[in-house]
Formats: C-alpha cells, sequence, structure tokens
C-alpha cells in the first residue's frame, strides 16, 4: 500500500503540452473555427428560451387577472379600480392590453420557443459533428507523427523502452487527447459562452437578485480548479499503470508458445492480474475523489437555488417581481450552473488530456542519437571498402565498453567473417557498419566516406541485412521477399527465392508466393522464414552484404544449398559475416576472432588454424560434431 500511495503522489504533468497538442488544430485554422461557430449560435438560441418562457407565465397570469376584471370595468367604482391598478403596478390601458393581447403573446412566445429549440438542436449537431471530425484529424497528425518518430528513432532509445509502453502512448494517450479536443475543449468554451451571456442577461434584467446569487459561483469553480490540480498527476498514474497492463499482455501473446510450454499459464495470470488490480485500484481512488466533489458542488448550486427562491419571493410579495420574470430568472440561474456542472466533466478531459499529452511530447521531443547532419550527403554508389579506425563503443554512455580499439579494414568485395563466444561484440560491429548506433569513439568509413556525413537512408539502401533474429510481417511471402522493394517483379522475386533456395518449398505450398504467413511468420518453420529474409536481402542487390548468423535455423544439407548461393552472391560484394559453424566461413578473406570486445586474432582459415589456438580449438570441435551430424542425414532429405 505504500508503493501505491507514493505512485498516487508522484508526477509530472506538463499542462504546457496540452496547449502544444490544441495547436495541431491550427493547421486546419478555419475548419477549426467552424465549430465554435455553430456553438455560438446554439447558444445563443439557447439563452432565448427562459426570456420566451418567462413571457408565457407573465401572458398567462396577467392575462386571466386582466379578463377578471375588463369586463366589470363600467361596474366597477373608480376609486376602487385605481387601487386595483395600482396593486396591479400596471394602468388601465396596460390592463386592457393584458386581456386582448394575452393569448397572442402566448402563441407568439410558443412558436419561438419551438424556433430556438430547432436551431439550436441542429447547430449543436453540426457543432459535435465538426469538432468531432477535427479531433480525429488532429489524432491522425498526432499517430502519424509518433509512429514516424517512433520508427526515426535508434535502437538506443528501443532499448531502453518497452514496446507495450509505446503501443498505449500512440493509441490511448492518443485517443485522450483526441477526447479532450473534440469535447472537453468545445465544453469548456461553450460554458464560458453561456456564463456570460447568462451574467450579462441577469444583471440587465434583475441586479439586486443577481449580486445575492452571484457569490456563490466563485465558490463553485474554487472547488473545481482545487480537485482540477490535483487531478494530473492521478491521471498519469494510470497512463503509467496501463501501460504495464499492455506491456504484459503484449509479452505473453507475443511469447504464448514459451509460456505453454513451460506451462507458466497461471503464473502469467497472476503478474496480468496484479498490473490490473493496481489499474483498478488507481481509478477507484480517482472514483473515490470524484465522489466527494460533485456532493459539495450539489450542495453550492442548491444554497444559489434557495436564496434566489427567497429574494425572488419577497420581491414578487413587494410587487417589484413578476411571477414569469421571477421563473425567468430562475432559468437563467440554472443556465449559470451549467457551467459549473459542466467543469467536472471538462477537469476530468482536461487532466487526462494533459497527461496523456504529456506522455506523447516526451516521444515527440525525444533527440534521436542517430540523425543526419544537417550538411549530409547522399552516399553514392560504393564499391565497398569499409574501414574501422579505432571503435569503440559503449551502450547507454556506460563505462564499460562492448567494442575496444577495434580496427578493420576490408577492400571492396572481400567477405569478411566474425567469430567469437556470446558478449564478444560480434553484432555490435555489424549493427554499427549501417548505423543503427553510432560509435561512442573512432570511425566508421565506407568508400573513405565518414559513415555519420552522409544520409541514413543513401546508405542503408545500399546495405542488405539478414538478422539473426528473423522478423517477417504479416501478409504473402511475395510481400515480404519484396518488402525492401515493393516494385520489384515477380521475376525478380523469384530469382532472389532461388538465391536463398526457398523457392522450390515455396511453389509447393497451395498458394504459393500468394501464402500468407500469419503474424511474425508463425506458419513458417525457423529455417523457412530465415530463406525468406535471405531472399528480401537478396533482391535489394547490395553492395555491402550483412548476414548474422543467417544459416542458424536450418540443417547441414539446406544450409550447404545456401552457403552455395550466398557464396555466387557474395562475390564482388563487401560481406560480413557472423556464423557459428566454422564450416560456413572457410572461404573467407579475413576471419575475426573477437574476444570480450576485441579483436583477439585475424586472418584467412589456414593463417588462423595454424597460429591461433582459440580458432584450432573451434574447428576441432566442430568438425567432429559436423561429422557426426552428417550421418543422421538421409539422402535427398531437406528440412527446415
Amino acid at each position: 500500500m505504500q508503493t501505491s500511495r507514493m505512485g498516487r503522489r508522484q508526477g509530472n504533468v506538463d499542462r504546457a503540452t496540452l496547449t502544444r497538442a490544441i495547436r495541431y488544430l491550427g493547421r486546419y485554422r478555419w475548419q477549426a473555427i467552424i465549430p465554435y461557430l455553430f456553438l455560438i449560435i446554439a447558444t445563443l438560441a439557447q439563452l432565448m428560451v427562459p426570456r420566451m418562457l418567462g413571457n408565457i407565465i407573465d401572458a398567462v397570469t396577467q392575462g386571466t387577472i386582466a379578463n377578471a376584471i375588463v369586463p366589470r370595468l363600467d361596474t366597477i367604482p373608480s376609486e376602487i379600480l385605481d387601487q386595483i391598478l395600482d396593486g396591479l403596478g400596471i394602468t388601465e390601458a396596460q390592463l386592457v392590453f393584458n386581456a386582448e393581447n394575452a393569448e397572442r403573446i402566448l402563441i407568439t412566445s410558443a412558436v419561438a420557443i419551438l424556433i430556438f429549440a430547432v436551431v439550436r438542436g441542429l447547430f449543436a449537431f453540426l457543432q459535435t459533428f465538426t469538432a468531432e471530425r477535427n479531433s480525429q484529424i488532429v489524432a491522425f497528425d498526432m499517430r502519424n507523427e509518433l509512429f514516424a518518430k517512433i520508427q526515426g528513432l535508434s535502437f538506443s532509445y528501443h532499448d531502453r523502452n518497452q514496446t507495450g509502453q509505446l503501443m498505449i502512448r500512440a493509441t490511448d494517450d492518443v485517443e485522450k487527447v483526441r477526447l479532450f479536443i473534440g469535447q472537453g475543449l468545445l465544453m469548456a468554451v461553450g460554458a464560458i459562452i453561456l456564463l456570460t451571456g447568462t451574467l450579462l442577461i441577469l444583471f440587465s434584467t434583475n441586479v439586486r437578485l443577481t449580486l445575492i446569487a452571484l457569490p456563490i459561483l466563485p465558490i463553485a469553480l474554487v472547488l473545481f480548479m482545487f480537485f482540477g490540480s490535483r487531478l494530473g498527476p492521478l491521471f498519469l498514474e494510470i497512463q503509467k499503470r496501463l501501460d504495464k497492463v499492455n506491456t504484459i499482455l503484449q509479452e505473453n501473446l507475443s511469447g504464448i508458445k514459451v509460456v505453454k510450454a513451460f506451462t507458466r499459464e497461471k503464473s502469467e495470470e497472476r503478474k496480468f492480474d496484479g498490473a490490473a488490480d493496481d489499474l483498478m485500484d488507481q481509478n477507484i481512488y480517482i472514483a473515490r475523489f470524484f465522489s466527494i466533489l460533485f456532493p459539495f458542488v450539489i450542495l453550492v448550486a442548491s444554497l444559489g437555488q434557495a436564496l434566489v427562491l427567497y429574494f425572488g419571493g419577497r420581491q414578487i410579495i413587494a410587487g417589484t417581481l413578476t411571477l414569469g420574470q421571477w421563473q425567468e430568472f430562475s432559468l437563467y440561474l440554472v443556465f449559470l450552473f451549467i457551467p459549473a456542472a459542466q467543469l467536472g466533466m471538462i477537469i476530468t478531459q482536461m487532466s487526462q488530456a494533459s497527461a496523456s499529452s504529456t506522455r506523447i511530447f516526451e516521444i515527440l521531443d525525444v533527440e534521436n542519437e542517430v540523425t543526419d547532419k544537417p550538411e549530409a550527403v547522399s552516399l553514392p554508389e560504393v564499391e565497398g571498402r569499409v574501414k574501422f579506425d579505432n571503435v569503440t563503443f559503449r551502450y547507454f554512455s556506460s563505462s564499460d565498453p562492448v567494442l575496444s580499439n577495434v580496427n578493420i579494414d576490408i577492400e571492396p568485395g572481400q567477405t569478411v567473417a566474425l567469430l567469437g563466444a556470446t558478449g564478444s561484440g560480434k553484432s555490435t560491429i555489424i549493427n554499427l557498419l549501417p548505423r543503427f548506433y553510432d560509435p561512442s569513439e573512432g570511425s566508421i568509413t565506407i568508400d573513405d566516406l565518414d559513415l555519420r556525413d552522409v544520409k541514413l537512408d543513401s546508405l542503408r539502401s545500399q546495405i542488405g541485412i539478414v538478422l539473426q533474429e528473423t522478423t517477417l510481417f504479416a501478409g504473402s511471402i511475395r510481400e515480404n521477399i519484396a518488402f525492401g522493394r515493393p516494385d520489384a517483379s515477380d521475376e525478380e522475386i523469384e530469382s532472389a527465392a532461388k538465391a536463398a533456395a526457398t523457392h522450390e518449398e515455396i511453389i509447393s505450398f497451395p498458394d504459393g508466393y500468394d501464402t500468407h504467413v500469419g503474424e511474425r511468420g508463425t506458419t513458417l518453420s525457423g529455417g523457412q522464414k530465415q530463406r525468406i529474409a535471405i531472399a528480401r536481402a537478396l533482391l535489394l542487390n547490395p553492395r555491402i552484404l550483412i548476414l548474422d548468423d543467417s544459416t542458424s535455423s536450418v540443417d547441414l544439407v539446406t544450409e550447404a544449398k545456401i552457403q552455395s548461393a550466398l557464396d555466387s552472391l557474395m562475390e564482388g560484394r563487401t560481406s560480413f559475416v557472423i556464423a557459428q559453424r566454422i564450416s560456413t566461413v572457410m572461404n573467407a578473406d579475413q576471419i575475426l576472432v573477437l574476444d570480450k570486445g576485441q579483436i583477439a586474432a585475424r586472418g584467412n582459415h589456414e593463417e588462423l588454424l595454424e597460429d591461433n589456438e582459440i580458432y584450432a580449438d573451434i574447428y576441432s570441435s566442430q568438425l567432429i560434431g559436423d561429422m557426426d551430424d552428417s550421418e543422421l542425414i538421409e539422402p535427398g532429405f531437406i528440412g527446415g
């Protein structure tokens, strides 16, 4: 419970970010103004109704009295008639007018009320529709900017942040901002217009009664301001807890096979239940908060109504206020407290939107660690000369380097193999080449151009990558192979598939290249996914190839076929190959043996086999293992 209370008190909501979100409407200036014009018309129509209702009541009451007196005017003594007129506060002419025009005033006012109701209903619909349309446009822009920003952020940002958190900010947080812009903001402006218009009417009709009721309004406003100032951090905490729920859900669904394989369903259910319970606890806490607020507001509004009833009644008795005027004033007083009542919803949406906009702009304001320099140039078609010059790299600026003083010099068309234990720095080297990260120290050049001086798109478009963790997207095999070149012809796609030794397998499927692979390629085996990923990279016809253990998920026969295709394809291209099996890199021009972020040895296969004990031991152990495996392979068997 202590942690829960601390979570409620903590939170840093920047309300200025909500103003930034609202400024998105400025991109559509005239379109953004339209709902507020409709709002003004609807509010003016609403303000006219109490006046018409007051006229109806006065017409009925005064007409009833006049119709009872006028037929007897000739029989009433003048002295008594004068006393009656003085008591009513009118002249004989007014009495006759009331008798003759009561029905006309009644009909006119009723028709006016109907007209104002139609006008208000029509323009209320138009204001709601146009405001909702504008809010959807703002949400569209904001989501697109968020997605583009997240796509453009460097790997280091994604290393530090969970996928579930980013998903919530692009969905739920944007939706809360949209709701405020489409509803809360319109409601707030409407409340100000209604409040201002009502006060002007009240002061113009009965100053004394207005001054009696007016002090109640600031009390209600202070209450809402007090509660509203405390809601922002509470809603920020809700979003953080929602992040946790979504992260657990996303990780569980992504790893559902692992969860089932290790029979961890109950454990995962308990974890999700705990996160959901924390979220529910925070929502209940806020509900309790509001359950205290609204009774106070109702009490204040009731107090104002009681004061008007009492002092208005006294004015009626004194003859300074008609029954219709008193009813009119009572209705306008309701209009005075409608904005106060709406403030509850306004403040709720505003607090939620403030918390969510803070989280949205936290992402949009992140400074990307890997960006194009203002003076960056497009990388021309490269020959493939690659050089690492005293490269040192640290993750998150930590004190322990992952790579330390690495020097690599590769001529165009050479193949470089990287060997080493897990954590030795192999993957870091290939992640630096396409600038997924930038070196902490030193430089990397291609054709003597520093990678930090060229545009990212032009760099990465000339590098074909097959990562160790194969990722396919929901869609067809054809779409996945053509992911880097959507305009590729069928012939080019099939040629890349043949080079990756997967064409025959693809055409054996009922739908061939139009076979859908499922989410993350779940309908394919690991080997099938890896070969499709290789075909995807080959279709780019890159000058530089990066193969991160790209044959790790296939059997020896399939590996041999892929390796044969890759050997011919890598000819004339600069290639970086990470492999666990020495058999796949024996023909490399350079083999780099890495140990703890440093190059422990370099050379070709024969040189290392003769001079490096670590390499010789790896070769010997793998050679024996491969011989044992080959005995298990049946002739003609191809697996994945």
